[in-house]
């Protein structure tokens, strides 16, 4: 809703496609009360749908795929036929698939026809949801490899005052980056969790960029994204805030009393909870070194206790520091 209501704003006309009949309805009067409840929406200029070819009618300029990761690909094979051709289609997920190490740009590649490749982008950045309905500074990055693309979403979302776009060429980093900082924020949960302070936090965001960096640079990245919005930016929003659900994941588990599937449940999604499973697979498959990412996987499907996993990697043997790429 957080896209919908900033591009409303502008007076651009939004159709949202709406899971269930009763987010469609609870959007067309006026309130999403399951996914954004207490913001007061356009109705004059956001209306919701459940019909696909409702929503999404030939007609339309812009495409925003605001579905989670581990959904998309289904979402994309069942409407193959029905996405408008010929304008930008961008995803908005920040992870990698699961059962195929697929970032959201592989997956429209791999699953939409050809006559679509050229019009897609990525959107990542440090974008909180809430911030952006509440009106509140928020920039962004789009990017795309077609030169053209990336810049006429740039034109589409940004509106002169509360949201501005920047535009890049780097689409395997500004994924790379929008995926494991959820990973990474988890971790910084953690550390707030058990009470540390921002010496902890601090070390965490530059070693974690570090993590990232060199993932992103063996998956084909050209290395600019990290020390922007999608990269640092977004990192240091993630691992800072309890407007993170990775974040408040990572605490929760911290602190004790409920399991993974009790923190996690509800409507909202902590896309990082999946992507460590991813980012370990990936990361094993490029043989690059994730220590953090690593601890993170173990806390959250092999039972390893946060303050062991913390003492690990205190422990573990010492290095040189050599920037983004360090070892």
């Amino acid at each position: 809703m957080a896209m919908a209501t900033a591009l409303a704003r502008r007076g651009t006309d939004v159709r949202v496609l709406a899971h269930t009949a009763k987010v469609r309805d609870e959007i067309n009067a006026g309130e999403n009360l399951t996914y954004m409840p207490g913001y007061a929406l356009d109705k004059a200029h956001v209306r919701a749908h459940t019909s696909i070819a409702e929503a999404c009618s030939p007609d339309v300029s812009l495409v925003l795929l605001v579905i989670p990761t581990q959904f998309l690909r289904r979402f994309l094979t069942n409407n193959i036929s029905a996405l408008p051709i010929g304008c930008p289609i961008v995803a908005c997920a920040k992870g990698i698939e699961v059962a195929t190490g697929d970032t959201p740009w592989q997956m429209m590649v791999g699953e939409l026809p050809g006559k679509y490749h050229s019009h897609f982008a990525v959107l990542a950045g440090p974008s909180f949801a809430k911030e952006i309905m509440d009106g509140q500074p928020t920039n962004v990055v789009v990017a795309s490899e077609n030169p053209a693309v990336a810049p006429l979403v740039q034109g589409y979302i940004s509106d002169g005052a509360a949201l501005r776009a920047y535009v890049s060429d780097d689409v395997h980093g500004v994924e790379i980056a929008g995926a494991v900082k959820n990973v990474l924020a988890i971790a910084s949960g953690a550390l707030a969790g058990l009470g540390f302070g921002n010496n902890a936090r601090a070390a965490l965001v530059c070693r974690g960029l570090a993590e990232l960096t060199r993932l992103a640079v063996s998956s084909g990245s050209n290395g600019r994204s990290m020390a922007g919005l999608a990269g640092v930016g977004d990192l240091m929003l993630t691992c800072s805030s309890e407007l993170s659900r990775n974040f408040t994941v990572g605490k929760k588990l911290a602190t004790g009393g409920s399991s993974l599937e009790e923190i996690t449940a509800g409507p909202a999604v902590a896309e990082g909870v999946a992507t460590a499973k991813s980012v370990r697979m990936l990361a094993a498959k490029l043989k690059v070194e994730m220590p953090i990412c690593d601890t993170v996987y173990k806390a959250l499907y092999e039972g390893l206790p946060i303050r062991e996993g913390l003492a690990s990697l205190q422990a573990r043997p010492l290095g040189e520091e050599s920037g983004l790429v360090a070892e």
